[in-house]
């Protein structure tokens, strides 16, 4: 197959971009290139098997030049930040996922698949039980609360405490800030225009994931790229709040290998998954496993 990854310069694209060379598919890569994630143009990394297309997923234009010929679409182009551009996470992460429909039907491209990045952030603080065995999807932690410093989420209403975080399946969706609710919408559109049209379309959301190529210059990459700079130039890493907050961090090759997976399965068309390492871990075990790799054994 000839396969389209937008966002194919960064960290799982890239490497679901290895993946399918390495299964013998063709891969053409669109990607903006944005700074300061890619301060130096296009990666080293990527193979010099990949096509390259350097251009903006809204852009109906390049989007539909790159779609042209391809039997498959990864599209994993999205923007993650913390800033308060709240339409830009719909303008990104939703309308070009629209539009990637749009031009398959207008245009009649023979696309087999298309299988877009969504995230766990779509489900929000996740699903909880209170004592009495009752599920609850909590909001917000209040800020009064937190200049408490009372970190666990707590019990409103009628819910007797306390609660109790549980595995979160596909069933919830609870998100809490813009970047969550637009990876809701996208999810929305790919699954009910893929279905609509008749287009298997698959959602993925990944969980926290870790792995080489994660920019260091971006601050979503988050807790591996703090506290591996902490650690890198010998000073202990700011953990907020307690430490004990519980994330599920998967492995990039985890992810790759679901990626392959749902495009090759027939039985994933029109779902949705959570790809993660199904394994809660606190903020602080997961420094002082980053420490151990730096030789900082007694953080």
């Amino acid at each position: 197959m000839k396969i389209l990854i937008t966002g194919g310069a960064g960290f799982i694209g890239s490497h679901t971009a290895d993946a399918l060379l390495a299964k013998g598919h063709e891969v053409r890569v669109l990607d903006i290139l944005q700074k300061p994630v890619h301060r130096d143009g296009w990666p080293t990394y990527l193979d010099p098997a990949i096509e390259k297309i350097e251009g903006d997923v809204r852009d109906e234009a390049t989007l539909l030049a790159a779609m042209r010929g391809v039997d498959a679409i990864y599209h994993l182009a999205a923007f993650q930040d913390y800033l308060p551009e709240f339409s830009r996470f719909f303008s990104t992460n939703v309308t070009s996922t629209a539009l990637i429909y749009e031009l398959i039907v207008r245009e009649k491209l023979p696309i087999q698949k298309v299988i877009v990045a969504s995230s766990q952030a779509a489900l929000g603080e996740g699903l909880y039980l209170d004592a009495n065995g009752t599920r609850v999807l909590p909001g917000l932690r209040p800020d009064e609360q937190l200049r408490q410093g009372i970190w666990e989420i707590q019990p409103t209403g009628d819910q007797a405490g306390p609660l109790q975080y549980q595995a979160t399946d596909e069933t919830v969706a609870n998100p809490q800030n813009c970047y969550g609710t637009s990876k809701i919408a996208q999810e929305n559109v790919a699954l009910n225009l893929g279905k609509m049209y008749e287009i298997p379309s698959v959602a993925m959301r990944y969980s926290i994931v870790q792995g080489p190529r994660q920019s260091l210059y971006n601050a979503y990459s988050g807790a591996c790229r703090i506290f591996s700079l902490s650690f890198y130039v010998g000073r202990d890493p700011v953990i907020y709040e307690d430490g004990n907050q519980v994330r599920d961090f998967v492995n990039y090759l985890d992810v790759v290998d679901a990626n392959v997976h749902v495009l090759e399965d027939s039985r994933a068309d029109y779902e949705m998954f959570n790809v993660g390492g199904d394994k809660p871990v606190t903020v602080g075990e997961f420094a002082a496993t980053v420490g151990e790799v730096f030789g900082a054994e007694d953080y």
